[in-house]
């Protein structure tokens, strides 16, 4: 995802309760879009809610990277348009323009969120400047206007609480890479409304994926139950118990995994990895399952963060 400084959270700054008429009006039907962060998360987005007939702003720090994002969706949506399309490809080439037509790019946030349904984040994972965006953006959006973040590690309660808007935040993680995961984990705050919840309940659907609705734990479904795993399998390797190639093959030929955990953390990112470890090892210092990791902290020193850098518990060419 693209990384936001403080200077564009500031650059675009150029409430209800959950409870009473608010809480039992009718469903918001999300129509205009606006995703905060243009990088790969962000821009799956983009492309999703684009290809389903929702018109979308994609926002970040400078056109460059705009321009980069524009152009990897409409590579991936070539991609999409090749399989789906394949015996009539005019209408490929028609899906791409009108999906592409959907698509607007701006660096300044705060000039259009009044006109948009819904605002999705997905930039850094840091608290203190997803909570300076978020401050900015409701002081502009209109008041019907859900925020939602795509974290995937933080609580959404702590960034829902640097808005007025507590009761139209929620959380809507979705898995990369976006255009083809299925799956939106719908994460629901003590203060997000049941109205908003069923309106992101119908977006995602609406956008061809399947909810699944949680709490505000930490990791959610996938990451509080997939994070542990990964690291036990690490502890295993540390301990001697087993090779790494053997705990891959196992957990591929023994419990049906496609990738073993070895891969995957490869594939994830080991940097990705421990900063969620060490995020959730601060909230819960005592959690058995929460400890750091000798070895991974190594691997990260070392630069080594799995196949995007070439080397991570695996080499890659």
């Amino acid at each position: 995802m693209a990384f936001v400084t403080r200077q564009f959270v500031r650059s675009m700054a150029s409430s209800s309760s959950a409870t009473g008429p608010a809480a039992t009006a009718k469903k918001i039907l999300i129509k205009h879009v606006t995703v905060i962060g243009a990088g790969l998360m962000g821009a799956g987005i983009t492309q999703v809610a684009a290809a389903t007939g929702h018109t979308v702003v994609l926002v970040d720090q400078s056109e460059e990277i705009l321009a980069k994002s524009k152009k990897g969706i409409e590579e991936s949506l070539r991609r999409v348009a090749k399989k789906k399309f394949a015996e009539k490809p005019q209408d490929g080439d028609e899906f791409i323009k009108k999906t592409m037509g959907n698509i607007s790019l701006t660096t300044d946030a705060a000039s259009v969120v009044h006109s948009t349904d819904l605002v999705i984040e997905a930039i850094v994972e840091n608290l203190k400047v997803k909570n300076e965006l978020f401050q900015t953006l409701d002081k502009f959006a209109a008041e019907h206007t859900i925020f939602a973040s795509n974290t995937s590690s933080l609580q959404i309660t702590n960034i829902a609480n640097s808005t007025t808007r507590q009761d139209r935040f929620a959380g809507l993680h979705f898995f990369n890479p976006v255009p083809m995961m299925k799956l939106v984990e719908v994460i629901k705050t003590p203060m997000t409304s049941q109205k908003t919840f069923e309106s992101l309940l119908d977006f995602s659907k609406a956008v061809g994926k399947s909810p699944v609705s949680c709490k505000d734990n930490p990791g959610f479904i996938v990451n509080r139950l997939l994070i542990p795993y990964l690291i036990e399998a690490i502890r295993m390797y540390e301990r001697g118990d087993a090779s790494k190639e053997d705990i891959d093959i196992a957990m591929k030929l023994g419990a049906g995994y496609p990738m073993g955990p070895f891969e995957l953390l490869d594939y994830v990112g080991l940097d990705t990895t421990k900063f969620i470890l060490d995020g959730w090892h601060k909230m819960d210092m005592k959690n058995p399952l929460f400890q750091p990791s000798q070895i991974l902290g190594k691997l990260v020193e070392d630069n080594k963060l799995g196949k995007k850098t070439g080397e991570g518990f695996y080499k890659y060419k």
